[in-house]
């Protein structure tokens, strides 16, 4: 071996060094005597006592090999004693899981056949070896908290998909999923478990008992009375469901919590054991003992105080040691037992990692005597067992345990060349070292100390009539102000501790970000970029197989972490070159989403695939970035090429192609917690990138070619003398400003995309403990209104609502202390600062990449997601215990997003549906709040004017829902009756959620309407198109609602049991809400821009005006009749159609009728009363029917309350017909006069003087009409008289028809002939 780390060379064949004969008197090194006392002080011997110095025999190196060899040979188990198997056990050892025949279902299983997860519905698996006699334990790793039955089984036990360990007569399991013990009857054991806990199963086969212990807790004896004896023996084993993970301790390692008087089922290596503490002994000996060559005499010093000099004695002395010592730090329980328990030893005096220097120069003395194989090995062994003890140690008050492990991590990834080994090869191959980034949730609070920490709890009891807890209430009492004081209080010191983790989690990664460390070969930074991407890489790729990915609450804390640690990095670099950007201003440029220098695997761009892209803009790359892509790597990526793809597509592929190929691959993550990832299901094969060929001269247009990860050097991603390296082939659009290192960029850009992967839904889902506390808090307010108000007379209701009071406070108490848990690990306002930072960097980024012009096209669609998700993330999970406007420029970021969503939402160069459908629904969420609707209006005008435009396009070959839903939105609060929150009907009821947009109180926008009044008034011919397409919409949905209800009615009248579906419930109530949304968008067109409808030299106008008309009378028909079929659904009241009353769709019709028919000029108001009684379908009892005078005296008449009427059923149950009672029968009408909340006085008398202009008008066109013969009248509708004939053909029709029918076909009606031209008819005299 050749050493690397400096001083000395020697290796393992001549560590032995004969005596110099010349020299007889003197080693060479030091005087013979000295030499002798000091391989005498480090090599004690053990078996007698020590001898004056005088008597003892000299020793010397070439004596040391052989005194070495009998001390460690002292106390060693005589040959045949040690393999001698211990009597009441049966089985080979090393004890592994039994994947040969000892299973049932589906499993994957680590390659050291420890660690197992399931993977069908209910599999169960046995180890190799059983036990019949004495006392034995072995441990459980809980990777996953989920339903498992751990245990002991016979081999008579017979295990199916159904039945596992525990339900059988033979096996016994406790389970801490349902806190429960199994032996086919089950009753209450034990205490939850969580994710990183450490179950012990002890069995006693003396006593015939078994035991289970919880992070070394004896949960008291679970079975006694055991089946023993002869042909009886115990198999460690597990049944557990579909991705749920553990890993066994056999005895492989050292258990974690032994108990005493019970052996593992493995035999520890006690040789090996007692042979490796000697070892480390001498070392020691060696570390605290330094020749005085002056004085010859040894002298006793601090080991923290060693350093490695290259003193000849000290290295051949080391030299011996390590002989023997570095085959034994191979073996992973040596490692576990003696390596790390010294090493986190000198760390235990306190202070900070760096003083600790003794480490870095025992890893430079590894690097130094050991061979690279074995520093290799015990670096990994030592780096696992480390990760193991941080992952499942349990959380105690001043999280000492956690700290104690990195700590000595941080020390270990100081020393440079330990640090590229372990990033090489181990930290992201073999490791899952997120996890040492991980900060796990205590689910049991009192044994994590919370209680102590927080020893007074506080939660919200002031709601509003919605449910909401109101931010500040006034009538806080003095009490409750000091209980939540403290409680903050409590929290802040929370707080404090877990700020000492992180902030060494942090530090680990800036170790791992370091760009400087180059005196060992390539820095460690650009290692961990490329391991960082391919850990990216396999959790974009396997999305689809949840159990190969990194779990979401790994992800997060692991984001967080790396975005302190990378803007750390930044501003270091930024102190240096002051003119560079700084981390605040941190964004992407667009270059690296086409130079190739970045890998985005197969995430889809924005303008679809990217060789497609390579394809239709290579002239345009050509232009704006001087990019001339290779024409073999369009070629290779062309889809007709399967060969080529084959090959460099290979890690690109998902995860069924690439695991096809042999047996199905183990998946690397929520397997074991032994970590091992030699499976996994990517491929590993070399991802494509292009990366440039150096030019040649520097106006020259640079070509670009593939070129694998692992080959990537510092100089693509730096770049060099002429090359930008990832910032090669800057458009001339992108401003040069210059960058730190361009590096960072590389690892922001994967953060953005490990949000968009999984940080957003983990941080959605954490938000439900803050849920359940807001929800068990009303319930206890209820509970104590309930006790205040129950009579003296019934103390049986009053002790069940104090055991229920007692209960909620219970959980309550639980609850807070988690939440205070969760707040400062997740919620807390450093990590809303840190989201807040990635959604500026997503927006400065596609500002820059849409300032490219058609290059837009390669940014990956993740930016805008995550631009999205961080603005919902912000506005909804932070709060209330963080508000979004205290954020830095948060009303200039609001306004930023505002312009990308108002922009992009109808981008041409943006072809993904989803996310086009994303960017709606965020639009459509934008304006429903007042803040972000005053950010969309504060853009500049012509972007609004754009916006609008997009907005009132057409609604065919489009998802017009949104649009439509974004239109209502900017209108509620000005319409007719329309300033309601909540629908009047649903006031009793709660909401599932008060924080849906539609749920927020109206706030129009004047001036969005203002643009689209301009707009519509303008461009006539768009003002067409779009309101024939919102007619043809409305008659679609009205259609398809009517249609429905009648099924549903049907299905209520028949006379046996019957289900409705929810679906068709729900789409129901959809049709119904689309109907209405539809009708308001009428109203807020006929409001802002009536000369559409009655300015009849506008070509569509009167057509326009017949259409509306004409379904306008139809909705009013259907909604109005008496004893009708929509009021048969509506009292039935069933769930999922709650939203189907008569006021919202009443409402919105009157509102139209009010705004042509009262609130026009006298022209407007006669066309449009002459066009409503002309319509067939016109009654004016429909009219009457909205004030509630219909069908008999409106004073006797009272209003259909939703309150009042019956509920039938439930969804799911059956559905019967309602059988009107007495009161049913007197609530006749709806009346507008009910609902004074709602309507105004004002538009209570518009309607009245609607109605009794409309009673007038039909009088006298009743008095005026003449009779028409049938011949006459159009032979299309049979309602107007023929009054067009078509050219050439000279078929007749009345215009009505015929100018509806030509805005979506030229062909005639009869002969099919192509119209040109449409003339006015009149019937001729009769001769």
């Amino acid at each position: 071996m050749s050493s690397k780390g400096g001083g000395t060379a020697l290796t393992r064949r001549n560590y032995r060094l004969a005596s110099d004969t010349d020299k007889p008197k003197a080693t060479g090194i030091v005087n013979e005597k000295l030499l002798s006392d000091y391989l005498h002080h480090v090599f004690p011997s053990t078996n007698q006592a020590p001898a004056p110095a005088s008597l003892r025999k000299p020793l010397g190196f070439q004596d040391l090999g052989a005194h070495l060899e009998r001390l460690l040979s002292e106390g060693e188990p005589a040959e045949e004693c040690r393999d001698q198997p211990l009597e009441g056990r049966l089985g080979p050892q090393p004890v592994v899981l039994d994947h040969t025949s000892g299973f049932e279902g589906l499993l994957f299983v680590d390659d050291d056949l420890l660690g197992v997860i399931g993977h069908s519905n209910f599999s169960s698996i046995r180890a190799t070896t059983c036990v019949y006699k004495g006392k034995w334990a072995y441990e459980v790793l809980i990777s996953s908290q989920g339903l498992m039955q751990i245990g002991w089984c016979t081999l008579n036990c017979r295990f199916n998909q159904e039945e596992g360990v525990g339900d059988t007569p033979d096996s016994y399991a406790y389970d801490g999923n349902r806190v429960r013990k199994w032996n086919v009857t089950t009753t209450n054991y034990g205490k939850s478990w969580a994710a990183g806990d450490i179950v012990s199963c002890l069995i006693d086969l003396d006593e015939g008992t078994i035991t289970f212990c919880l992070n070394g807790q004896s949960l008291g004896t679970a079975f006694s009375s055991i089946k023993t004896g002869p042909g009886v023996a115990y198999f460690p084993a597990i049944s557990l469901s579909f991705k749920e993970s553990v890993a066994f301790n056999f005895g492989s390692r050292p258990l974690r919590y032994p108990v005493d008087g019970y052996l593992p089922l493995q035999n520890p290596p006690t040789a090996d054991l007692l042979k490796a503490h000697k070892l480390l002994g001498y070392i020691k000996n060696v570390l605290s003992t330094s020749i005085d060559t002056q004085e010859e005499r040894l002298v006793e010093r601090d080991c923290s105080s060693w350093r490695l000099h290259g003193e000849a004695t000290v290295l051949i002395t080391l030299a011996h040691i390590f002989n023997h010592f570095a085959p034994l730090m191979c073996k992973v329980y040596l490692v576990e037992d003696v390596l790390m328990n010294f090493l986190l030893g000198i760390l235990e005096g306190g202070g900070s990692v760096d003083e600790h220097q003794l480490i870095q120069q025992l890893l430079d003395l590894f690097w130094l005597l050991m061979e690279d194989y074995e520093v290799n090995e015990c670096l990994k062994q030592l780096m696992m067992s480390l990760l193991r003890a941080y992952r499942f140690s349990p959380i105690i008050p001043d999280l000492g345990f956690q700290i104690h492990y990195l700590r000595l991590t941080t020390a270990i990834l100081h020393h440079e060349k330990s640090r590229k080994y372990l990033l090489n090869n181990v930290l992201f191959d073999v490791l899952r070292s997120v996890v040492f980034f991980y900060i796990k949730t205590p689910l049991r609070v009192k044994e994590a100390g919370l209680e102590e920490l927080i020893p007074t709890t506080w939660w919200p009891t002031h709601f509003d009539k919605e449910g909401k807890d109101e931010r500040e209430p006034k009538d806080e009492s003095a009490d409750e102000r000091l209980r939540r004081r403290a409680y903050e209080r409590g929290c802040q010191r929370l707080k404090k501790r877990i700020e000492v983790v992180e902030e060494l989690q942090v530090q680990i990664l800036k170790l791992l970000l370091n760009n400087k460390d180059r005196t060992t070969g390539e820095a460690s930074r650009y290692i961990f970029l490329n391991k960082f991407r391919k850990f990216l890489q396999e959790n974009a790729s396997n999305r689809g197989h949840p159990t190969a990915l990194c779990p979401p609450e790994y992800m997060v804390c692991f984001l967080h972490r790396l975005i302190t640690a990378v803007r750390a990095s930044w501003d270091d670099g930024v102190r240096k070159s002051a003119s560079s950007t700084r981390s605040e201003e941190a964004y992407v440029p667009p270059q690296l989403f086409y130079n190739g220098k970045v890998d985005y695997f197969d995430l889809q761009r924005l303008g679809g695939l990217l060789s497609h892209l390579k394809k239709t803009l290579k002239d345009d790359l050509a232009s704006k970035a001087n990019i001339i892509i290779d024409p073999a790597e369009i070629q290779a990526t062309s889809m007709d090429d399967l060969d080529e793809d084959e090959e460099s597509g290979a890690a690109q592929r998902p995860f069924g192609a690439a695991a096809m190929g042999g047996a199905l691959a183990r998946p690397s993550w929520l397997s074991s917690p032994t970590l091992g990832r030699a499976n996994r299901f990517l491929s590993t094969a070399a991802v494509s990138l292009m990366t440039p060929r150096r030019p040649l001269t520097q106006p020259e247009k640079v070509k670009v070619r593939t070129l694998a990860v692992e080959q990537r050097t510092e100089e693509d991603i730096e770049g060099s003398h002429g090359n930008d390296g990832l910032l090669l082939g800057r458009p001339l659009a992108e401003p040069n400003q210059p960058m730190v290192d361009k590096s960072l960029l590389e690892t922001v850009d994967g953060i953005v995309m490990m949000y968009n992967l999984s940080v957003h839904q983990q941080l959605g889902k954490m938000v439900v403990v803050s849920d359940d506390v807001h929800e068990y808090a009303v319930a206890l307010k209820d509970t104590e209104e309930k006790i205040a108000r129950c009579p003296a007379r019934r103390p049986d209701i009053l002790d069940e609502l104090q055991k229920s009071q007692k209960v909620f406070a219970e959980k309550l108490n639980h609850l807070c202390r988690r939440l205070a848990w969760i707040n400062a690990t997740i919620y807390s306002k450093e990590k809303m600062l840190d989201v807040y930072w990635l959604l500026c960097v997503c927006i400065r980024t596609i500002e820059h990449a849409d300032n490219t012009g058609s290059l837009f096209a390669f940014a990956p669609e993740f930016y805008l997601s995550a631009a999205m998700n961080a603005y919902s993330a912000l506005k909804n999970y932070f709060s209330p215990a963080n508000s979004m406007e205290e954020l830095p420029g948060y009303e200039e970021t609001l306004t930023h997003l505002a312009a990308i969503l108002a922009k992009h939402f109808a981008d041409p160069r943006i072809v993904g549906t989803d996310i086009k459908d994303s960017l709606m629904q965020a639009l459509a969420s934008y304006v429903c709040y007042p803040q972000s609707l005053r950010a969309v209006e504060r853009i500049p005008e012509e972007q609004r004017v754009a916006m609008m435009r997009n907005l009132l396009a057409p609604y065919e070959q489009r998802p017009w829902a949104q649009t439509n839903w974004i239109l209502v939105r900017l209108w509620r609060g000005c319409g007719f009756g329309y300033r309601y929150t909540r629908l009047p009907h649903l006031l009793k009821t709660k909401p599932e959620d008060a924080n849906l947009p539609s749920l927020q109180k109206p706030c129009p926008s004047l001036l969005l309407q203002g643009h689209m009044a301009d707009l519509l008034s303008v461009d006539k011919d768009m003002a067409a198109s779009f309101l024939n397409s919102v007619l043809n919409q409305l008659n679609w949905a009205f259609s398809e609602f009517i249609g429905m209800i009648q099924e549903i009615q049907q299905a209520a009248e028949r006379p046996e049991r019957n289900f409705v579906d929810t679906r068709q419930l729900k789409v129901c109530a959809t049709c119904f809400d689309l109907s209405v949304s539809l009708l308001r968008v009428l109203e807020m067109t006929v409001t802002l821009v009536p000369e559409i409808f009655l300015d009849w030299t506008r070509p569509s106008a009167e057509l326009l005006l017949r259409r509306l008309a004409q379904l306008l009378n139809q909705v009013l028909n259907r909604v109005t009749a008496e004893k009708n079929l929509f009021d048969r659904v509506v009292n039935l009241r069933l769930p999922g159609l709650e939203s189907v009353d008569h006021y919202p769709i009443l409402v919105a019709v009157t509102g139209i009728l009010v705004r042509i028919l009262v609130d026009g000029d006298r022209q407007g108001i006669s066309r449009a009363a002459s066009v409503l009684l002309s319509d067939p379908c016109f009654q004016l009892h429909s009219i009457q029917h909205l004030l509630g005078e219909g069908g008999g005296d409106s004073s006797t008449v009272s209003v259909t309350s939703s309150c009042a009427r019956p509920v039938v059923g439930s969804l799911g149950s059956g559905v019967a017909p309602v059988i009107p009672s007495a009161a049913a029968v007197e609530r006749k009408h709806f009346s507008l006069h009910a609902y004074t909340d709602y309507i105004s006085e004002e538009e209570k008398q518009k309607v009245e003087r609607m109605l009794a202009f409309l009673t007038d008008e039909s009088k006298q066109a009743a008095a005026s009409t003449a009779p028409t013969s049938e011949d006459d009248l159009c032979p299309i509708c049979y309602a107007h008289s023929i009054s067009a004939v078509f050219k050439p053909c000279s078929h007749k029709s009345c215009k009505a028809c015929i100018n509806q029918h030509l805005m979506n076909n030229k062909d005639c009606f009869f002969c099919k002939a192509t119209i040109t031209g449409v003339e006015d008819y009149s019937k001729p005299a009769a001769s």
